[in-house]
């Protein structure tokens, strides 16, 4: 065989190799989890929500069956410490399974995200009692006596939670697009599904109940869901993105209706929040740079610690 031969023959295996090693590689580094799907740039958007799914998870869990994630799943707490003065609620049985199952979602929910960035340690939340009747004073803007206890009914309880998801949920459709891979938009786009389907949940049941008064207050569930909307909007710092469940009617849909048990815009789609926002609410006193509220030592992950190191 001639030289030439020999070199020819030899250059057309090398590119039948290189060949093969482009159609395979990608395979190999797929089933290996060599790489990654989400790019640096989502990390810390999709690892901030954690904040709020380790407060539902923790509330409704304690809620209905007065335990936690400390109990039903410890390895996602990744060794943060177990919240402050939450405790089991007096729930009706319809009330308490429903959610139960919120509480057990929010385990899914927790696993996701972690299975999907590395995640951090559970932030120190404080869900006592104490915590959700000031924001009611807040909301109120007095006082209202006895102190507003989230424990103590499965109305209570309800009203709570309406404090909860509905943020989770404005924080994703405003995260949604700043994302860039498919695997993150993907897994938000499962997140939000699930977090609209609580909200619509909470509201629906509190507006079967929107003329019931709160006892003892002699205060309506629907005087409650819009004054606590209104303090989100005044703590977030924003225009309209929160509504009760009785809006005047040009904020209704298509103009045409006072009853609000979505929240939306004027063409019906749901309001985002940034993460600053959201921070300014759950902290209870309109800014991000100050720890407090459900989070004393504030939320964590890189884009919540870095309004705290810039403070």
């Amino acid at each position: 065989m001639s030289m030439s031969m020999s070199s020819h023959m030899g250059s057309m295996a090398s590119s039948i190799v290189a060949f093969v090693l482009v159609l395979l590689l990608p395979k190999y580094l797929a089933n290996n989890n060599i790489g990654s799907s989400v790019l640096n740039s989502d990390v810390d958007l999709l690892e901030f929500p954690l904040n709020l799914e380790f407060l539902e998870t923790e509330f409704f869990l304690y809620g209905a069956l007065g335990y936690g994630l400390d109990r039903v799943a410890p390895h996602l707490t990744k060794g943060g410490p177990p919240p402050v003065g939450a405790t089991k609620a007096n729930l009706d049985n319809i009330t308490a399974d429903i959610i139960t199952q919120f509480g057990f979602q929010e385990v899914g929910h927790l696993r996701a995200i972690q299975h999907t960035v590395k995640g951090f340690p559970r932030p120190l939340l404080n869900l006592s009692s104490s915590v959700f009747a000031g924001v009611i004073k807040d909301a109120f803007g007095r006082e209202i006596t006895p102190p507003f206890d989230p424990y103590r009914n499965s109305l209570n309880f309800l009203i709570a939670s309406y404090l909860v998801p509905y943020v989770g949920l404005t924080g994703y459709v405003g995260t949604n697009p700043n994302l860039n891979k498919p695997t993150s938009r993907s897994l938000l786009a499962g997140l939000l599904g699930v977090e609209s389907g609580q909200d619509a949940v909470i509201r629906a049941l509190l507006y079967e109940r929107k003329e019931m008064t709160v006892e003892p207050y002699n205060i309506t569930v629907a005087e409650f869901t819009e004054r606590i909307s209104e303090l989100r909007n005044r703590l977030g710092r924003t225009d309209v993105t929160d509504e009760g469940l009785v809006v005047p009617i040009d904020l209704g849909a298509e103009g045409k209706v006072s009853g609000n048990v979505l929240s939306a815009n004027q063409d019906s789609l749901s309001y985002g929040r940034t993460p600053a926002e959201i921070l300014r609410i759950v902290y209870g006193n309109g800014n991000e740079r100050v720890p407090g509220g459900f989070f004393p030592k504030g939320a964590n992950g890189r884009i919540a610690r870095s309004y705290l190191v810039s403070r």
